[in-house]
């Protein structure tokens, strides 16, 4: 368990212990059903042969793109639905970003693990919401919060009767257009007693850098991702496409997907390294 005796946090039938890195891999929104049936598949796929614990990701809606004309997503019901049924065909957990109070009981019927995303960290209402599903809960930790102010969400998930839930870092806003990863965060939020991952993907963005859409630094994600595992953090988060080119969303901080099956192997190495000391 490394320097903290923290709690087993249960996604679905994948146990968040800290014996392995958990990794939420996916890409950034559904772009259409054989898009993330086929980027799924190619994901479970590696998963099997390496035994990887995982959880499957990507959005129905992105609901904060940078311009009005940006692509969204399949919405909530249809996106839910998908998503369950390539979690149960894969047999993985499955996880997507949450926005309204009707939205968190609606996807709780299809999701395991629910989402908050960063702008709505601390949005009392979808927080309390989220909890009072039963699911287990992911809050990224908004880009102008400091490690120790996650432990007011943390009351708001225990008072609505949420036991299983974490924090991801996604990076802390550094001047304009730009994020900063400090992996100190992840140190102190596991001080707290908070299972914390780290958001790889979204750390090296630069928010609406390209004017109507947000720019990043995806050659980077790997090696924030490596810092972040040799740092001590109970999961990553990666966002995957075939072609990040092409991507309908945050194509620039993507990780290729014939890329990735090296990068999570290399960081369970890394991990395997530090586990009894982080």
């Amino acid at each position: 368990m490394g320097l903290f005796s923290l709690p087993v946090v249960k996604i679905g039938s994948v146990s968040m212990d800290g014996t392995e890195p958990v990794f939420i891999l996916g890409p950034c929104v559904i772009e259409s059903e054989d898009f993330i049936w086929g980027v799924a598949e190619k994901l479970g796929a590696m998963a099997q042969q390496h035994g990887w614990r995982w959880v499957f990701k990507a959005s129905y809606d992105k609901a904060n793109r940078s311009a009005i004309s940006s692509y969204r997503g399949l919405g909530c019901e249809a996106g839910c639905k998908l998503l369950a049924q390539i979690g149960a065909k894969l047999g993985v957990p499955v996880t997507t970003d949450v926005h309204t109070v009707e939205e968190a009981k609606q996807a709780a019927e299809h999701i395991d693990l629910l989402q908050i995303p960063a702008f709505l960290c601390r949005q009392t209402d979808l927080i309390v919401a989220a909890g009072e599903t039963g699911r287990t809960v992911n809050v990224k930790k908004g880009q102008f919060m400091a490690p120790w102010d996650v432990k007011n969400i943390a009351d708001k998930l225990v008072a609505s009767g949420c036991q299983n839930f974490m924090f991801t870092e996604r990076g802390t806003t550094f001047g304009y257009n730009n994020l900063v990863a400090d992996m100190r965060s992840l140190y102190w939020m596991r001080e707290l007693g908070y299972r914390a991952v780290m958001d790889a993907t979204h750390s090296v963005q630069r928010p609406g850098g390209l004017g109507t859409a947000t720019g990043g630094d995806g050659k980077l994600a790997p090696v924030l991702a490596r810092a972040a595992v040799a740092t001590g953090c109970d999961g990553v988060f990666m966002e995957t496409h075939p072609d990040p080119a092409k991507a309908f969303s945050d194509g620039p901080n993507q990780i290729p997907l014939s890329q990735i099956a090296e990068v999570v192997e290399t960081l369970r190495k890394i991990h395997g390294l530090v586990r009894d000391i982080s």
